[in-house]
C-alpha cells in the first residue's frame, strides 16, 4: 500500500473507531480502495466505490451490522430510502448500518460483486473498532441491490481479483441476508434492465447462469429473510419464490413474506406495505438474536 493510502486509511480508521462510543455521531464514509480502484474506467465519483457507516448508540448496540446494497437496476443507486434511511432504521434496533456505493453500468459483472466482497471484508476488519460481533454481519439488498446481496451470499467463495490489502484474508461470507423485492435470476423471470446493465445486451447462457443465484444455493448459504409483493410488475415475486424454494431444498433457514399488494418499491420508504415488511423483518431480526434483548 502506498504511503499516502496508509495515512488516509489510518486516519479514517481512527475516526471510525472513535464514533463507537458517541451517541448520534455523524456517519463516516470510507473508500473501498484508498490507493486506486481496480478496473476503474475513470476518476469520477461513480468510479470510486465506498461505504458509509452508521453506528448505533453504544447503549443500544447489539453487535450486529448490515451491509446495505441499494437498488436501481444496476443503472443508478436509490441510496436514500433503500440506503441511508435503512441504516438509520437499523440503528434504532441497535444494529450498525453500512451503505454500499457500488459500481454500476457501464461496469459489468463481476465488478459489483468485487465491491461487495471488499466492503464485507472491510466491515469485518473493523469489528473490534466498531464493537461488532464478526459472526453477526449480514447483507441486505433491494431490487437489483437484492441481486447483488444474494450474489454475495451465494458467491462468497468466488475470488474476484483485486489489489492486495491486509484484510483480504478475512471471510466475505455474510452471516445472513435480507432481500427486499429482489432480482434473483437472470433467466426468463429476470428484470431485463438489470440483466442488460450487469451482463450486456447479449450474454451467453453460461454468463446468465453464473449470476442466476437460485442455481447457486448450497447447504452453506446464509439464512435469509425475503419480502415481495405478488403485484410487483417490475420484478416478479417469482424471483423470491425461486430463491426461497432453493433455500428450503438445501435445508437453509429462510423466511419469505409474500405481500398481497404493493408495487415495486413498496411505497419507496412509506406506506402500508413498507411498514409490513419492516415489521416482519424486525421480528425476524429478533428471532435471529441480532437485536439487543
Amino acid at each position: 500500500m502506498k504511503s499516502s493510502g496508509i495515512w488516509r486509511f489510518v486516519i479514517m480508521t481512527a475516526l471510525s473507531a472513535g464514533i463507537s462510543g458517541i451517541c448520534n455521531a455523524a456517519p463516516i464514509t470510507m473508500p473501498l480502495w484508498p490507493d486506486g480502484v481496480p478496473w476503474a474506467m475513470g476518476n469520477k465519483p461513480e468510479d470510486k466505490p465506498d461505504i458509509t457507516v452508521y453506528l448505533p448508540e453504544a447503549s443500544k448496540a447489539s453487535g450486529a451490522a448490515v451491509l446495505i446494497c441499494p437498488g436501481g437496476g444496476y443503472e443508478c443507486l436509490c441510496s436514500s430510502y433503500e440506503g441511508h434511511d435503512i441504516a438509520k432504521w437499523l440503528n434504532s434496533y441497535g444494529i450498525a448500518g453500512v451503505v454500499l456505493k457500488y459500481r454500476i453500468s457501464p461496469y459489468r459483472h463481476p465488478v459489483p460483486l468485487q465491491d461487495a466482497q471488499r466492503a464485507m471484508k472491510i466491515v469485518r476488519s473493523h469489528a473490534k473498532d466498531w464493537n461488532l460481533d464478526s459472526d453477526k454481519i449480514g447483507v441486505m439488498g433491494f431490487s437489483a441491490g437484492g441481486h447483488l446481496a444474494s450474489t454475495l451470499g451465494t458467491h462468497y467463495m468466488t475470488a474476484v481479483p483485486s489489489p492486495v490489502y491486509p484484510e483480504d484474508a478475512i471471510s466475505c461470507r455474510p452471516s445472513f441476508m435480507i432481500l427486499i423485492y429482489p432480482v434473483i435470476t437472470m433467466r426468463q423471470l429476470t428484470h431485463g434492465g438489470s440483466r442488460n446493465n450487469l451482463l450486456g445486451a447479449s450474454p451467453t447462457q453460461a454468463q446468465i447462469d453464473e449470476v442466476s443465484n437460485e442455481l447457486h444455493v448450497t447447504k452453506d448459504t446464509p439464512p435469509a429473510f425475503l419480502a415481495h409483493s405478488v403485484k410487483d410488475s417490475a420484478v416478479t415475486y417469482k424471483n423470491s419464490v425461486l430463491f426461497a424454494d432453493a433455500m428450503k431444498a438445501n435445508g437453509v433457514p429462510v423466511e419469505y413474506l409474500e405481500l398481497p399488494s404493493g408495487e415495486h418499491g413498496l411505497g419507496c420508504g412509506k406506506g402500508k406495505e413498507w411498514k409490513q415488511w419492516q415489521t416482519a423483518c424486525s421480528a425476524w431480526l429478533r428471532n435471529m438474536k441480532l437485536v439487543r434483548q
